[in-house]
């Protein structure tokens, strides 16, 4: 079954690692929600925080599945904490891809690992929801196979929520 799947990622820091994963999920015929031209998000952002929630709402429709990729301070982002309890709230699998042994394009350099156990938001009675604890699963890019295997981790995200 074909998937319309949102990436989350950490945009000033991973970018071209981001847009590898992309490159090779949209070869492989699949669509691809979350990306957009920086000069197009940087509007966005201008207009206030409210806007830029909306936008995220929007790319969300239809989604079945989120794939968190994590790079150095990705789970930090509060936008990214944002689209990660947007995607729990309507039921969406969630999965977390860690990126950080992916060349930058410019640079040629990988980056530190990110800390799955960070909190990204708090449950109605206050206690901390760590991604770890709510996430599908969390795969490694390069040592998993990302590129062969990415598709499987999120048909199996999306059968746990019944998507």
């Amino acid at each position: 079954m074909a998937r319309r799947v949102f990436f989350s990622f950490h945009y000033d820091n991973d970018i071209n690692r981001s847009m590898t994963v992309r490159n090779s999920w949209v070869t492989q015929r699949k669509e691809a929600a979350g990306f957009v031209d920086k000069a197009e998000f940087e509007k966005i952002k201008r207009t206030g925080e409210t806007a830029v929630h909306n936008w995220i709402d929007n790319q969300l429709n239809g989604t079945s599945v989120t794939v968190v990729l994590i790079g150095s301070e990705t789970l930090n982002r509060p936008f990214v904490q944002y689209e990660i309890c947007e995607s729990l709230k309507r039921g969406n699998g969630v999965i977390g891809v860690y990126i950080h042994n992916i060349r930058d394009m410019i640079t040629q350099k990988g980056s530190m690992k990110g800390n799955p156990h960070t909190v990204i938001g708090y449950y109605n009675d206050g206690s901390p929801a760590y991604f770890d604890n709510v996430c599908d699963g969390i795969y490694d890019y390069t040592y998993d196979n990302g590129y062969a295997n990415l598709g499987t981790w999120i048909e199996n995200a999306a059968r746990s929520h019944n998507k």
